[in-house]
C-alpha cells in the first residue's frame, strides 16, 4: 500500500447497523477496482478539543457519531483509474442511500509516508489529523519513525502516516478548514492499530510519558492535532 483515502463521517448513532451493512455492501466495487483494504471504525472515546477536534470537523450534532475509515490502494494511479471506472460502474444503482449526510463527509487522497509494525487484525483504532508544515515533512518523517517505534513497543500492531497529496475542497466542510490550516502547510492522516481497547488504554499510559511524543521538538502544532479512539466495524 502506497496510497489511501482518508475519511471522516458524521454518521446518526442510531444507523450503526445501517452503515455498516450498506458500507460492506459498496466493498466489492472498490476491491474490483484495485482497492486492497477498506476499514470503517465507530467513534468510541473522540475527545473534544479547545481549538478543534473531529466533531468540529465534520459539524457532528449531538445525535451523530464519528467515522474514521480509510481505503487502502497499491499505489495512485490504481486509485484515480478506480475513480474513473466507478464513475460509470452501474453496479450501486439501486442501493439504499447512505444513512449520513454526504455535504459533510470529508475526504482526502494521501502518500504513504511511514507505516511500521507486522499488522493483523485490530480491535481498536486511533486516528489522528493534523496540520503539518510542507517544508518540515523530512523532520515530520523522522518524528514517525521514533513515535511509531514507540508506539509497537508499547503494544500497537500496526501504525500509518499518510502525507496530504490531494487535499478536497468541499462546499461546507474539509480537512483544510477543520485543521485550521495556514499558509505552507498540508494535512496528514493517521492510525494506529491495536489488538484490543485494553491494550490501547495501557499502551498510553506508558506513551504519555514517552519523550519521542511529548518533546518540545515536534514539527507541527500539537494545538490544531485532531485525535479519537475507534471500533472497527469493517475491515475487508
Amino acid at each position: 500500500m502506497n496510497y489511501f483515502e482518508g475519511f471522516l463521517v458524521p454518521v446518526p448513532s442510531a444507523e450503526r447497523e445501517t452503515y455498516r451493512e450498506l458500507a460492506e455492501m459498496t466493498w466489492p466495487m472498490f476491491e474490483r477496482n484495485g482497492a486492497t483494504r477498506m476499514v470503517e471504525a465507530w467513534g468510541d472515546d473522540v475527545p473534544r478539543g479547545e481549538v478543534n477536534d473531529l466533531y468540529q470537523a465534520v459539524e457532528a450534532t449531538a445525535e451523530e457519531t464519528v467515522v474514521f475509515s480509510w481505503i487502502e490502494y497499491p499505489d495512485k494511479p490504481t486509485r484515480d483509474a478506480a475513480h474513473k471506472a466507478m464513475a460509470s460502474d452501474t453496479t450501486m444503482e439501486g442501493m439504499p442511500a447512505m444513512p449520513f449526510d454526504g455535504k459533510r463527509m470529508i475526504w482526502s487522497g494521501f502518500d504513504l509516508l511511514h507505516a511500521g509494525g507486522e499488522g493483523g487484525t485490530p480491535g481498536y483504532i486511533d486516528g489522528v489529523v493534523l496540520p503539518v508544515p510542507e517544508g518540515k515533512k523530512q523532520a515530520y518523517l523522522e518524528f514517525c519513525k521514533a513515535a511509531d517505534a514507540a508506539m509497537i513497543a508499547a503494544g500497537a500492531i500496526r501504525v500509518v502516516d499518510g502525507w496530504g497529496e490531494d487535499l478536497m475542497e468541499g462546499k461546507q466542510t474539509d480537512y483544510l478548514r477543520a485543521t485550521h490550516r495556514e499558509a505552507g502547510e498540508t494535512v496528514v492522516f493517521s492510525w494506529i492499530e491495536w489488538p484490543d481497547k485494553p491494550t490501547r488504554d495501557k499502551g498510553w499510559e506508558r506513551l504519555m510519558a514517552d519523550e519521542r511524543l511529548s518533546g518540545p521538538d515536534r514539527p507541527f502544532d500539537g494545538r490544531r492535532m485532531m485525535h479519537g479512539g475507534f471500533v472497527p466495524i469493517v475491515d475487508v
